[in-house]
């Protein structure tokens, strides 16, 4: 990597002998290709009309550039934002049509900011470490900086020069001098936060021809690379392209990641850029697509918001720079189409002109089951997607034991959630916010997001003596990760993956093994072994959050009819109501639940005794700021215990006919023949037949050999696990 920099800082200094402008999201050679390739492609037109439509109506009009006054959601922010996104649209339309109107426009609009930025201080509605200027929080002022930098570069030749000095001093030195050394320790950070900050201090630098600007985003404050934008391209990508935050925010900083990449490989060429770590930004891209559920949404893990899907802003803009960089891909035309426009970039027009054939956009996204890990040489954990099936009847069993995430990561060492159809099971809580409602809390975090939605409680994980991993405290997560035990994916029905954890909880070793499996008559079963070993005594509560509504329980519950309690005191307990509970032992449990015309149903194996509860989220809660969603909780108390459970998906209800098929579970009986350091064995009866999975606790060894003898007859098998159904090895 220094070579590489030492390398673009000679380019940097004699590139700018030669400056020619667009170069940062066009490059001379890409504005040649839009123009040759616009006419006789719908789509391109169609795009074209659209961003036309939403500018040309400012052509003769004033643009409001008002005082910095709301947080998100309220006019002055949603003003700005809106006008970065003029600008931006309005240098396409200048780039493509040559139209002066488009360049006055933005010079118009960059004046006032010119004069509105130097005399600004901390935003009104600032509350965090890293305040803004223009907006509440500074990451909303390097959204600004990217998108006006971008505007300001493709109208460089439409704006005289007396204009173009004024914008430069006025509109963006105040900010990138506020961002780089007012928020020096935020600018350096490795964090999605950074991401932004760099791409707009080096995309500034790209449309104004400053070389230290471009230096500072390359190589950070200190100038040796240990931050930077380079630096967060190397530390926050594990190998194979997972984003250390999860899959919303890797949303987020791809549009920065690839925008910023796009300028320097117009501008230094040489660099091949997008080859970097072997094609990281490639690798990145194609991840976070694989990320998603059928309907395209990203899995809710970490802080998320689960409304974000593959059709925003910034997956619009990185399928058009990853495109031009990579070429075009099935998987990118399928999400093209979803997305119904292009970007008019080179990217943009190979989609539309490719998109023109629609034998070569797949009837669905090319989802696999994949194994990322996690960190920047990929030893810091990981996530697994299991996925059965094909088109809407596909699967998918989410298995995270990644690192914690940074400042956005969620107290849940082994975590597992499961969609079916397109629905979400069992769910991650994601986070507690209304982004963009200024009337809940100015659209940032809500207090419950600390409180609740982070906690383990909130997850489908185990919980030891009602405290969450690492007692909730992130400097102390940050530090460790999951070990991966075993994992097979290469089986279409048949899916596993095992991890263990030392560290979540002192003095307890957890160890959890999910199973995947697609039976021969077509059913589906997720089947959870998750073992808590410790020497000491513990109360030891695993939730499962289902979603769905509730239809049958094989036990004996007292509801809460008259009123309620919480479920605990604190970690997350305090927001959950109880709503019944159950004394049970030496028996196998099961409830049911429906999801739109599927059922579920849970069967556990209770040896001893142990508690159970159905509690709901909500309590304490009087700004009613968190969903109202149930969770099924297994306690026990003990040293060492094993947890068998089985989800199965079965059945079909018909509302139109008022019918239902397969509403009854076929799991019978759960029991564990063995159960040691040595091996752990269950017995599943399902359907009269015995399934029957094998475990190896310490030797997990592919080549290891194994035997285990039932009614006179061996089992022998070759690796860390096996399956047995009927008597066959699976």
């Amino acid at each position: 990597m220094f070579r590489l920099l030492t390398t673009i800082s000679l380019f940097l200094l004699s590139s700018l002998l030669y400056a020619q402008h667009p170069v940062g999201f066009y490059s001379k050679a890409d504005l040649e290709y839009v123009k040759a390739n616009l006419t006789g492609n719908a789509l391109l037109q169609q795009s074209l009309a659209s961003i036309k439509k939403e500018t040309d109506p400012w052509l003769d009009k004033p643009v409001d550039v008002p005082m910095p006054k709301d947080a998100a959601g309220g006019y002055s922010h949603e003003k700005h934002k809106a006008n970065y996104l003029l600008l931006f649209n309005s240098g396409i339309l200048y780039s493509i049509t040559g139209k002066q109107a488009y360049a006055d426009l933005i010079a118009r609009v960059l004046l006032q900011y010119a004069k509105l930025n130097p005399g600004l201080k901390n935003h009104p509605q600032a509350t965090s470490t890293s305040p803004g200027r223009i907006f509440w929080q500074a990451l909303n002022d390097a959204n600004w900086l990217v998108y006006t930098s971008m505007a300001y570069d493709m109208a460089f030749n439409g704006i005289k020069k007396s204009d173009r000095d004024l914008i430069t001093q006025g509109a963006f030195k105040p900010e990138v001098d506020f961002i780089t050394q007012d928020l020096k320790p935020w600018f350096n950070l490795i964090h999605n936060h950074a991401v932004w900050a760099t791409a707009a201090v080096g995309m500034v630098g790209i449309a104004t021809d400053n070389d230290q600007y471009i230096k500072l985003a390359l190589k950070g404050s200190s100038g040796n690379g240990s931050s930077g934008f380079y630096a967060l391209m190397g530390q926050l990508f594990s190998p194979d392209g997972y984003y250390t935050e999860g899959p919303y925010y890797t949303r987020y900083a791809l549009l920065p990641f690839m925008i910023f990449a796009n300028a320097l490989e117009n501008k230094f060429p040489e660099q091949h850029l997008f080859q970097y770590r072997n094609a990281i930004l490639e690798k990145a891209v194609n991840t976070a697509l694989q990320h998603t559920n059928l309907d395209g949404m990203f899995f809710p893990m970490n802080d998320a918001i689960k409304d974000k899907d593959y059709t925003t802003s910034e997956m619009l803009m990185a399928l058009n720079v990853a495109t031009k960089a990579y070429g075009v891909k099935p998987a990118y035309l399928f999400v093209a189409k979803k997305q119904g426009k292009v970007l008019l970039g080179k990217g943009g027009v190979q989609l539309a002109k490719a998109m023109a054939d629609p034998k070569a956009i797949p009837d669905w996204f090319p989802y696999t089951s994949i194994e990322n890990t996690d960190g920047p040489t990929g030893k810091q954990g990981g996530l697994d997607i299991l996925r059965l099936g094909k088109g809407q009847d596909q699967s998918s069993l989410i298995f995270k034991y990644t690192s914690h995430g940074l400042s956005h990561g969620h107290f849940d060492k082994l975590n597992l959630n499961l969609f079916d159809g397109g629905k979400e099971i069992l769910q991650d809580y994601g986070s507690a916010r209304f982004v963009g409602v200024e009337q809940k809390y100015g659209g940032r975090y809500l207090p419950e997001n600390g409180k609740y939605a982070v906690q383990t409680i909130a997850h489908n994980t185990l919980v030891v003596d009602e405290t969450s991993h690492f007692k909730g405290e992130e400097k102390i997560a940050e530090n460790f990760a999951p070990v991966k035990r075993f994992s097979s994916l290469d089986q279409p029905n048949l899916l596993v993956a095992s991890a263990m954890d030392t560290n979540a909880t002192a003095g307890v070793r957890m160890d959890r093994s999910v199973y995947f499996l697609q039976m021969p008559n077509g059913q589906k079963l997720l089947i959870d072994l998750l073992k808590a070993s410790s020497s000491s005594q513990h109360q030891y509560d695993l939730p499962f959050h289902y979603l769905g509504q509730f239809i049958h329980a094989s036990f004996p519950y007292q509801s809460s009819k008259n009123s309620m309690t919480t479920l605990g005191k604190k970690n997350g307990y305090q927001y959950l109501w109880k709503e019944a509970e159950a004394n049970v032992a030496n028996t196998m449990v099961q409830f049911s639940f429906m999801n739109g015309k599927t059922f579920y149903s849970l069967s556990s194996m209770i040896h001893d005794s142990a508690k159970l509860f159905f509690a709901r989220s909500g309590a304490n809660d009087p700004d009613f700021n968190l969903r109202h969603d149930p969770v099924f909780v297994i306690r026990k108390n003990a040293s060492n215990q094993t947890f068998v459970n089985v989800l199965e998906i079965h059945g079909q209800y018909d509302p139109v006919m008022e019918t239902s098929s397969g509403g009854n579970a076929s799991v019978q009986q759960i029991g564990l023949l063995q159960d040691n350091q040595e091996m752990t064995v269950a017995n599943i009866m399902v359907n009269g037949q015995a399934l029957l999975i094998c475990e190896s606790r310490n030797d997990l060894s592919k080549i290891s050999q194994h035997q285990f003898e039932i009614s006179g007859k061996k089992m022998e098998w070759v690796g860390p696990y096996a399956l047995f159904y009927n008597g066959r090895k699976l």
